[in-house]
């Protein structure tokens, strides 16, 4: 777990500088600055493009990780890479061609109450074709376990240019037109520079001769799609139908209490770079008891980390709603469902990884769609009748189902699961700490009752999973900093 845990530690630093300076943009810059309209139009066009990005890059960013190693010439590699390049080009003219086509349909579609979404339609595909690229060139440096730029720029880059542009904005150097469009091309300038980086580590033979087994490759990426464009449909399918059912502004609502929740994500975000081209390599090689080992590990290493977080999201989300405009405040159910849904997905480990990297994916695949066929169900009955707290509901129930399904079917083929006794132990001590730490009230501001409980717990978390070594390597890790102090 060594590589693991340093790749880990840097990209989990990054991750959480980039959510730092988001929480920034989310719960204050955007709140302040911009109405809630175009606030509410800004996360729509970001979540629409996290729709059609998966299509777009049609698989390849996974079919990279999972084929790559398995290639012993430098020629093979090359024709696998020229493939990924060719591909969401390919698709990325055929969807632009349709969009060309249906362009006055899809103006239609947005008629009436939601109208301001109108003349920036295009700007959610020239985001997604920008995203689609990004991930196939962070795919091309985690196969050289050189994960770290690519994270930077992941999640660092582009929330520190949204903010300069709603600085920008706010001292009246640029129009709120001007904005929105400067963002996509904050996306367009990332991808470059990610390009850039993965060709210094790699510059293929560029031609139009593709892998010897393109069969067996072109057929893993069009399942690989659908499978892994699950979670993304998932992830943003509720924001892009609160925008149909209620006014726009409440995506911008909704979706500060997801960002909050999100936080949650990162520990799981971090390891998954180094973890995901670690786990396809074991599969390759049949490596079982090093897999059962990393399945193991991953899942504990990441529910006790998470699990500090989630109670400091859970213990200080009334004093932070006391942060930002009132008009922005939601039902506490919303963060509390949804954190409950970025907690289950760290304690899957390198569950994805196996899944997707296996020859299992197809069942995922299955299971996958049904249960984002029932999760648009869930959010056509709930949404109309309970609001935003009825699209937490919905992706609470999809995901809980989702999370499950993958844990039986990594057992069902692999007999392994990620849990130990130890496992029991990090959720019961996380559940009461999130209680008690909840009830407790400091009269005091926000900024300092957040800080206050924020430090009681931590310390009092870390002390605790510490001497009972519920994990070896965070042990180890708390260990050596000790030593350097």
């Amino acid at each position: 777990m060594g590589i693991i845990i340093n790749q880990s530690i840097k990209n989990m630093v990054t991750t959480y500088v980039g959510f730092g300076i988001g929480a920034i943009n989310t719960l204050f810059l955007f709140t302040y600055f911009l109405s809630k309209e175009y606030y509410g139009l800004v996360s729509f066009l970001l979540s629409a493009a996290n729709l059609i990005w998966p299509f777009l890059v049609f698989g390849v960013h996974s079919t990279l990780i999972k084929f790559f190693t398995s290639y012993r010439t430098r020629g093979d590699q090359d024709r696998l890479l020229n493939l990924v390049l060719i591909i969401p080009a390919i698709v990325g003219l055929f969807m632009g061609f349709l969009g060309f086509i249906f362009y006055n349909q899809l103006l239609f579609y947005f008629e009436g109450e939601n109208d301001l979404v109108q003349p920036y339609i295009w700007l959610i595909f020239v985001i997604a074709l920008s995203t689609a690229y990004f991930e196939v060139f962070f795919s091309w440096s985690k196969i050289y376990y050189k994960s770290t730029f690519g994270n930077l720029m992941k999640e660092v880059f582009h929330r520190i240019c949204i903010s300069l542009l709603l600085i920008a904005f706010y001292l009246k150097w640029i129009s709120v037109e001007t904005f929105i469009y400067s963002i996509s091309g904050v996306f367009l300038l990332r991808t470059k520079l990610m390009a850039l980086y993965a060709f210094s580590l790699h510059r293929p033979r560029f031609n139009f001769k593709f892998p010897k087994n393109l069969s067996p490759v072109l057929k893993y990426s069009s399942l690989i799609l659908l499978a892994a464009s699950v979670a993304t449909v998932l992830l943003d399918l509720d924001k892009v139908m609160i925008e149909h059912y209620l006014p726009i502004e409440n995506v911008a609502i909704y979706g500060i209490a997801v960002y909050i929740a999100t936080v949650i994500s990162v520990p799981q975000k971090a390891m998954h770079q180094i973890t995901n081209p670690m786990t396809a390599e074991m599969l390759n090689k049949k490596d079982k008891a090093g897999l059962k080992d990393l399945y193991k590990k991953s899942s504990l290493n990441l529910l006790i980390i998470s699990g500090l977080i989630f109670i400091w999201i859970i213990s200080n989300v009334k004093a932070l709603y006391q942060l930002i405009p009132e008009e922005y405040e939601i039902s506490i159910l919303i963060v509390l469902l949804i954190s409950l849904v970025k907690l289950y997905d760290n304690l899957l480990g390198n569950n994805n990884s196996i899944l997707f990297n296996s020859d299992y994916y197809r069942i995922v695949l299955g299971v996958g769609v049904f249960l984002v066929i029932v999760a648009f169900l869930l959010n056509m009955v709930f949404i109309p009748r309970f609001g935003i707290e009825g699209a937490a509901i919905a992706s609470f129930l999809a995901f809980a189902a989702y999370n499950t399904s993958k844990i039986y079917i990594v057992f069902t083929k692999f007999r392994i699961h990620p849990f130990t006794h130890k496992s029991f132990w990090a959720i019961l001590l996380t559940a009461s700490f999130s209680v008690g730490f909840y009830f407790l009230e400091i009269p005091l501001s926000p900024v300092i009752s957040i800080l206050v409980k924020g430090m009681i717990s931590g310390v009092l978390y870390l002390y605790l999973v510490y001497t009972f070594r519920l994990s070896e390597d965070i042990n180890a890790l708390v260990g050596r900093l000790l030593k350097r102090t």
